[in-house]
């Protein structure tokens, strides 16, 4: 079971903490949560540019989820559509600020701000679950991006 639980980050060491855990795989699946997939785009999107930064925490994942044994099925694994969704709405979140955080104000601002069903403003149910969707990027059917 995930751990919806808010995060708050004091240092940058956490988030890099983080980022490196996620890296080599010892982060606890419990702690893979929508808190930690942000605060990792959103570390990998200022580290990398936005095409380099889809490329390799795409590649992250799948292979974070390998290890752990996280078979992509209907209801688990990659969502490749999500993925580039959240990466989309960070890298916006990127381009929009007004004034200079650092990380970790970025990063708590992200997930405590930023609504985790946000997808779903975007995406019909029927569409966001579907198999073509957590396989391939699928264009959004309610609003555009």
């Amino acid at each position: 079971m995930m751990n919806t639980e808010i995060k708050t980050y004091y240092s940058v060491s956490e988030i890099d903490n983080l980022v490196a855990a996620f890296h080599n795989f010892s982060l606890p699946r419990s702690e893979w949560n929508h808190g930690a997939h942000r605060t990792i785009a959103l570390w990998y999107l200022i580290h990398y540019d936005q095409n380099e930064a889809v490329n390799k925490i795409r590649d992250r994942i799948q292979k974070y989820n390998a290890v752990n044994g996280i078979q992509n099925t209907k209801n688990s694994g990659c969502h490749e559509t999500l993925t580039l969704f959240w990466m989309q709405i960070i890298h916006q979140y990127l381009l929009n600020l007004e004034v200079q955080s650092s990380l970790v104000e970025l990063a708590n601002q992200l997930i405590n701000n930023c609504d985790k069903n946000l997808p779903r403003k975007y995406y019909s149910q029927d569409l966001l679950m579907s198999w073509d969707a957590r396989i391939k990027w699928i264009e959004p059917d309610l609003n555009r991006i």
